[in-house]
């Protein structure tokens, strides 16, 4: 059972490299307007959560609750929670939604799309539905809304840009270190996929925008980049 460290047990701003393990502590990074906490539950899915906080209000947002609602609650700590954002319709990406509405009251957000679907398997009725250009607020900070299709219909990203110039991008499965995510043999929705990401993602975003997906370790879109043209060529 995952148990969530005390603040003194996690992982400082000052040594986040974004590698977490499920069963292990959260990593804390300073974003300026946002403090990011990243935790991985779930030992066979490894799912990555992401918990914004509005350094100005104490708002908080969370991304994905994707299990182990007892660790993401615990992670709140006595700030609440304001939205849960699910990323997509797949379950594994929502199986705490529930139980953590239910404790907060957060209001849920889902790629348009997708929000059915996140309604029919979890009962939790969808509160806004995403679309691109939107604007997702936490607190005093900013996340833009990216709809990315393929690895589903409505799968959304996050940009959150900083005050300092630097680029965030949270990708749910839609990008990762290594590639763009699974579209299960669907040769079309492999194609609008990475055209998607290449275009929304790669085309408008810069080099070192520092992403975050929904599974594993982070990494740059410039240390991704180069790869483009070898991930279209091999048809995953």
């Amino acid at each position: 059972m995952h148990t969530t460290p005390g603040p003194g047990d996690q992982t400082s701003s000052d040594s986040y490299d974004g590698d977490v393990t499920a069963g292990g502590p959260p990593q804390v990074r300073d974003l300026g307007c946002l403090q990011l906490t990243k935790l991985a539950v779930d030992p066979q899915m490894s799912n990555n959560c992401y918990l914004l906080r509005c350094a100005e209000t104490g708002e908080q947002l969370l991304v994905d609750a994707a299990s182990e609602a007892p660790a993401l609650l615990e992670l709140l700590g006595d700030g609440g929670l304001a939205t849960v954002v699910t990323t997509h319709q797949h379950w594994d990406h929502h199986r705490a939604l529930a139980e953590v509405v239910a404790a907060t009251g957060a209001s849920v957000l889902v790629g348009e799309p997708d929000a059915d679907a996140v309604t029919e398997q979890t009962g939790v009725a969808v509160d806004r539905r995403l679309v691109h250009g939107d604007t997702v607020t936490v607190g005093s900070c900013e996340l833009e809304v990216l709809a990315i299709a393929g690895h589903t219909p409505g799968s959304v990203a996050l940009v959150h840009r900083t005050a300092d110039g630097g680029t965030h991008l949270f990708t749910g499965d839609s990008l990762f270190p290594g590639g763009v995510g699974a579209t299960f043999g669907d040769a079309d929705a492999f194609a609008q996929l990475i055209d998607e990401v290449e275009t929304k993602i790669f085309g408008t975003l810069p080099d070192d925008t520092w992403f975050y997906p929904g599974h594993g370790g982070d990494s740059t879109l410039g240390e991704q980049r180069p790869h483009l043209a070898e991930w279209r060529e091999r048809g995953w």
